[in-house]
């Protein structure tokens, strides 16, 4: 199905001209069938994607698998000129009362950003982004809100190419690994105290039994590697007293049906065994010359950790990875030890916002003001300790298949 849903002629009438080329005619198209933009999306995302959440394959088995109706499925594409310039792939759901388009995985991966051709944007210029994304949004109807998390300040290599989307707030960092070579990865990431303290983790781990590291490629073998990987999971979220959204939300099927072939997902699974037993996993996408890493664990045995698995897996991920000429390995978003020590490239990640009712107005407002507070607190242990708690409390609360909160 598609409607035009409209069509400006020469949208920066009135303005000063940015030193950009100025289009002609935007015009929009909203469709609730992904298999419509198809074509589109695939010579779109052609150079290259910021995350499995521009994935077109990763995009379609996620709606499919959550079994979301048609009606909420919003895929906008704008045109400058007759030329396809970018589409947003938006689930319109309500959560909480009120109505929001946002990204359909929501926290399933690292970052996202509209599906688009960068060279054009960058182009447009300031205010021909402006009205772009103006005409765009303008489509969409029935909702209070555009909340659109995770996007990062810079794309492709443009600095502020999102910036006119709605307004931003900073709130998070997404880290990478981008190297030409494992030689290049090894040698400014790992210094040589580095070296030994990662040896005499191997020699532990070594004097524990045979130690094995492989990537799972027999279909029946990833399955089950699958299932491992998440019983860990769930093993380290109890013992945090935190909620196992993958087992919650119904989302374990979801990773068990990209691995099939006909998914159109490549998946890429890193296993590291103890005697033949898996001690940690992790669990991988590749677009192009890209590796994303989705979901990693290893076993809550107080032996085996003494051995430090995760990290034993990770080394020897990194290595594989660089090895077979990837250029970036990226870890998502969030601060831990494993990305401060291998990851040489952050990226701001911004929340975007667009109001859409008095109601939304209000209600953006109000998140705004949580994830300041949120992001304050996160530095500060006891208020965290109290976040926890009362997250904990939430979770209790919500039913297992809640929404995404706004």
């Amino acid at each position: 199905m598609i409607r035009v849903v409209q069509e400006i002629d020469d949208p920066l009438s009135g303005t000063a001209p940015d030193r950009a080329v100025l289009p002609q005619s935007v015009s929009v198209e909203v469709y609730h069938r992904i298999e419509d933009v198809e074509a589109i999306w695939r010579r779109l995302t052609h150079g290259g994607i910021e995350s499995p959440g521009q994935s077109f394959d990763f995009i379609r088995l996620w709606v499919n698998d959550r079994r979301i109706p048609a009606k909420d499925q919003y895929y906008v594409l704008g045109r400058v000129d007759g030329e396809p310039v970018a589409i947003l792939p938006l689930h319109r759901r309500r959560v909480h009362g009120i109505r929001v388009y946002t990204w359909f995985p929501g926290a399933h991966a690292g970052c996202y950003t509209p599906v688009a051709d960068l060279g054009w944007l960058a182009a447009l210029g300031p205010s021909g982004r402006a009205s772009f994304w103006r005409a765009m949004v303008g489509s969409l109807d029935r909702a209070d809100a555009v909340y659109l998390r995770s996007v990062p300040a810079a794309a492709g290599g443009v600095e502020g190419i999102f910036d006119e989307l709605g307004s931003n707030l900073v709130v998070e960092t997404l880290y990478r690994s981008v190297y030409s070579s494992w030689e290049a990865c090894d040698g400014q990431q790992r210094s040589r105290s580095r070296r030994k303290h990662d040896r005499q983790q191997g020699e532990r781990l070594a004097a524990l039994g045979e130690v094995g590291f492989s990537e799972v490629t027999d279909l029946a073998e990833a399955h089950m590697a699958v299932d491992i990987m998440f019983a860990q999971r769930s093993a380290r979220f109890r013992a945090q007293g935190i909620r196992d959204t993958f087992v919650a939300d119904g989302l374990t099927g979801f990773y068990h049906a990209a691995l099939e072939p006909g998914s159109g997902v490549d998946v890429r699974l890193y296993v590291l065994r103890l005697d033949g037993k898996i001690v940690a996993a992790r669990y991988n996408v590749v677009h192009g010359d890209r590796m994303f890493c989705l979901i990693s664990s290893m076993s809550d045995c107080a032996r085996i950790q003494t051995g430090s698995p995760g990290k034993q897996c990770l080394l020897r991920v990194m290595q594989t990875v660089f090895d077979q000429g990837y250029s970036v390995f990226d870890m998502g978003c969030g601060y831990t030890d494993e990305k401060r020590h291998w990851c040489n490239v952050q990226v701001p990640l911004r929340q975007h916002y667009i109001a859409l009712s008095p109601q939304g107005a209000a209600v953006v407002g109000l998140h705004k003001a949580y994830q300041r507070f949120r992001a304050w607190a996160k530095g500060n242990a006891a208020i965290r300790g109290t976040l926890r708690s009362l997250g904990q409390l939430r979770d209790r609360l919500l039913s297992p298949r809640s929404s995404e909160q706004l």
